[in-house]
């Protein structure tokens, strides 16, 4: 499997921190090669060429469209996080959600 990065988007990027740090524990589990950020929505334009998901954080799901506009020139994904996993902070779950929409 080719090395995924992950980006996590939230509003200043510490919230989703948390949950890029278990997930990123995760992967290790697994045994991926994944590189796993949380970045402030700010932040996401400068990555596009290079990251193979997007996932935003359950507060952004109104803006999916426009996330999906960005990204689509660059044929990156782009999921909204659900609440259950976000708020448990399940590493796991994210990575697991990460690997379906990607399908790998």
């Amino acid at each position: 499997m080719d090395k995924m990065f992950i980006m996590l988007c939230c509003g200043a990027g510490m919230s989703s921190g948390f949950l890029a740090n278990q997930a990123r524990k995760a992967a290790k589990k697994r045994k991926l090669d994944t590189t796993i950020e949380a970045r402030s929505h700010t932040d996401v334009n400068g990555y596009l060429s290079s990251i193979s998901i997007l996932m935003l954080g359950p507060h952004y799901g109104g803006e999916l469209p426009k996330w999906k506009s960005l990204c689509d020139p660059y044929h990156v994904p782009v999921v909204v996080i659900p609440q259950d996993i976000y708020a448990q902070l399940n590493g796991d779950a994210l990575i697991q959600l990460a690997l379906d929409t990607l399908g790998k």
